[in-house]
């Protein structure tokens, strides 16, 4: 199945609101007619199957346009994040070789040439293994990646996804990720299409007007990051009541959620958020349940039809329809990762007896002191847990006597910061290798656009 084939409400339910942005709606016929334009306006301007466009757009109804256009095409899609300089972008195109970039100055000139074209849908270029989009990874141990997902990937994901969760066409999404990331695009605009809800996209998540758009639109569904939430936690009591009460889910994913942050928000809102763990080569991997225990500090079990397997040390490997086709042109890079049809994702966790699964870090995020393996994520779960502390991230920093040692950096939440305090703490509550040996005070921490600690950024 292709992701066109996926995504019936485009032509079964053309009358009714499919998207809104800003101050426009459209219905999902205006989606399937507009898209159609612009697939004949890239055929025209030699378009094939197989060729890539990269796009470098925020979020807006033009992005999903063009999206729309390049999978009826069988036209890889490659976002490109618009924060990235010329440097990263110019990586990203070299690598791509697309045969054009769309940019904002572009997309006005593209629509007005293709509203004055047929807006009958041709035949759909793409099967299950057609790549849909090429997506780049952050790229914080090195050049980024090309991740080749397909329509299948893709359209696996989406089914699980919506199953998962219960999503049905009655639901109502604010979709306020970057489009650009798999988070957005894989969970969001994927299930957006494999359902036929209504959705309000926005440009960015802006905490400041972000209670306003809950009440105006009134989702019965979030999809957000970490940071989002401990944003989201500075609604009046009143409002996140409110908000609570019409939401039925708050998923969050892209990066660890802090224990604290999911016990203060369900205080606040009345809900409690649903962690899960997916990655740009895997889509999603494991969930907590939708009607169950959503345990604090794992990401649930496997979803229906993935498999994971913790091997010895920790390594997390994943099979599965959503895991992706390899890495674009990189085939030393693809065979290093896939090995006899599963994923290495380069986490390392540990399983409970009931199957949910608890993120311990990255590999290359381990710390070794002294002969003993250290999380760092399990040190910084503890101190976001202390009252002064907003954010924490350790790392292991050079020691001549045990090779490494944990240093970590607090974000401080108001004034109080007391590293002998915290050290103090840290002692009575964990063995004696773990305990920071420094605690260095941020501003804030380095982050991706999705939330992400970049550790590499940290002064060492």
């Amino acid at each position: 199945m292709n992701l066109v084939d996926l995504a019936l409400a485009l032509r079964e339910r053309p009358d009714e609101i499919g998207l809104e942005f800003q101050d426009r709606a459209w219905s999902f016929g205006e989606l399937e007619a507009s898209s159609n334009r612009m697939a004949r306006l890239l055929e025209q301007r030699g378009f094939q199957t197989g060729d890539r466009l990269c796009v470098c757009l925020a979020n807006g109804f033009e992005i999903i346009e063009i999206f729309l256009a390049c999978l009826k095409l069988g036209v890889i899609f490659v976002p490109i994040n618009v924060l990235y300089k010329e440097r990263e972008r110019g990586h990203i195109v070299a690598d791509a070789e697309p045969r054009a970039v769309v940019t904002a100055a572009e997309v006005a000139d593209m629509a007005a040439a293709a509203a004055a074209l047929p807006a009958e849908r041709g035949a759909v270029e793409a099967g299950e293994r057609t790549p849909a989009a090429i997506i780049y990874t952050s790229g914080t141990t090195g050049a980024p990646k090309g991740v080749v997902l397909t329509h299948g990937n893709f359209a696996a994901n989406a089914r699980v996804v919506v199953a998962a969760w219960e999503m049905t066409p009655a639901d109502r999404l604010l979709l306020a990720l970057p489009l650009f990331h798999v988070h957005g695009l894989g969970n969001g605009v994927c299930t957006w299409l494999a359902t036929g809800l209504r959705s309000r996209l926005l440009e960015r998540f802006e905490h400041r007007t972000a209670a306003a758009e809950f009440l105006a639109f009134r989702p019965t569904v979030f999809f957000g990051v970490p940071t989002m939430y401990a944003r989201l936690l500075e609604t009046p009591a009143e409002t996140a009541r409110e908000i609570g009460a019409f939401v039925r889910l708050f998923v969050s994913g892209s990066a660890p959620l802090a224990p604290a942050v999911l016990e203060r928000f369900e205080e606040r809102f009345g809900r409690r958020i649903l962690e899960r763990y997916g990655m740009t080569e895997t889509l999603m991997i494991t969930s907590n349940p939708y009607r169950g225990e959503r345990r604090a500090g794992t990401v649930g079990a496997a979803l229906p039809g993935v498999s994971v397997r913790v091997a010895d040390g920790g390594d997390v490997f994943v099979r599965g329809p959503s895991v992706f086709a390899g890495y674009w042109r990189n085939d030393a890079a693809t065979a290093a990762a896939l090995i006899d049809g599963w994923f290495r994702t380069g986490d390392v966790a540990e399983q409970s007896p009931d199957g949910y699964y608890k993120l311990l870090g990255r590999q290359d995020d381990l710390i070794i002191s002294g002969g003993f393996n250290i999380s760092a994520r399990e040190i910084e779960e503890f101190l976001e847990e202390q009252d002064e502390v907003a954010e924490a991230a350790v790392v292991g920093a050079p020691d001549a006597l045990r090779g490494q040692a944990p240093v970590a950096y607090i974000v401080p939440r108001g004034d109080a910061f007391d590293a002998a305090q915290l050290e103090a703490r840290c002692r009575e509550n964990l063995a004696s290798f773990k305990v920071p040996r420094a605690f260095v005070r941020l501003d804030g921490l380095p982050r991706t656009p999705l939330g992400k600690v970049q550790k590499n950024l940290l002064p060492r």
